[in-house]
């Protein structure tokens, strides 16, 4: 049985169903960053109050898992995508519309965006060579042993990234149509209440694990 969207009156087509949802969400974060500097006050309030909270949050994550000089690099990088990750989460509560990042469209590319990157800044800072050097581990004699351990662990973070967030977001929705089945006419606040709860949390976990990734790249093989 299909779920009902807005964008369905358009086309049942799931890849213009899929893109459009996607687009929506990014179109929200934008809008919103545009509203947060639109008017900036040296006391914040609304939008500026809520996105500088959101910041301050997300640098301090950052700040507990790379130090305080570290997250600030990337804290725009990171903020953005939980932000954008939030919202597709988000939107697929609202009865009408579809969550994209139940789509390993979306999940898989948010990975790969993730994978590419902290790769690219660890041979950035520290070289090819010694980049690569630290997958064969401390104790010269395991390395044949451990370089492809590492090889395979990191390539694993693809699956864990892109597939976890799709899995628990696909299951969130399909849990939200048999509720809106059985009290369609109720709002079931509770479930809801859930809901918002894990789209956040998934956001949150992306952030954290995108950041763990980074420090991993860029911090710990300073040591």
């Amino acid at each position: 049985m299909e779920i009902f969207t807005f964008f369905g009156l358009i086309s049942e087509n799931h890849d213009f169903l899929f893109v459009t949802h996607m687009l929506l969400s990014a179109l929200i974060a934008i809008v919103l960053g545009k509203m947060a500097v639109s008017n900036l006050k040296l006391v914040p309030s609304g939008t500026q109050n809520l996105m500088e909270a959101y910041l301050s949050g997300v640098l301090a994550m950052g700040t507990d898992v790379m130090g305080k000089s570290h997250a600030k690099k990337y804290v725009a990088l990171v903020a953005t995508i939980g932000l954008f990750v939030g919202i597709a989460n988000l939107i697929g509560i609202i009865p009408g519309f579809e969550a994209p990042s139940s789509s390993l469209n979306m999940t898989l590319s948010l990975a790969l965006t993730v994978f590419i990157y902290y790769n690219f800044l660890g041979i950035k800072v520290h070289g090819v060579f010694n980049y690569f050097k630290h997958f064969a581990g401390p104790v010269w004699w395991l390395a044949w042993l451990m370089f492809p351990v590492e090889i395979v662990s990191h390539i694993s973070r693809i699956i864990s990234l892109s597939f976890r967030l799709m899995g628990n977001i696909k299951g969130d929705d399909m849990f939200l149509f048999v509720i809106l089945m059985l009290v369609p006419w109720v709002m079931p606040l509770i479930p809801f209440a859930l809901l918002t709860f894990g789209a956040l949390l998934q956001a949150f976990i992306f952030m954290m694990l995108t950041y763990v990734y980074i420090a991993g790249a860029v911090v710990v093989s300073e040591q």
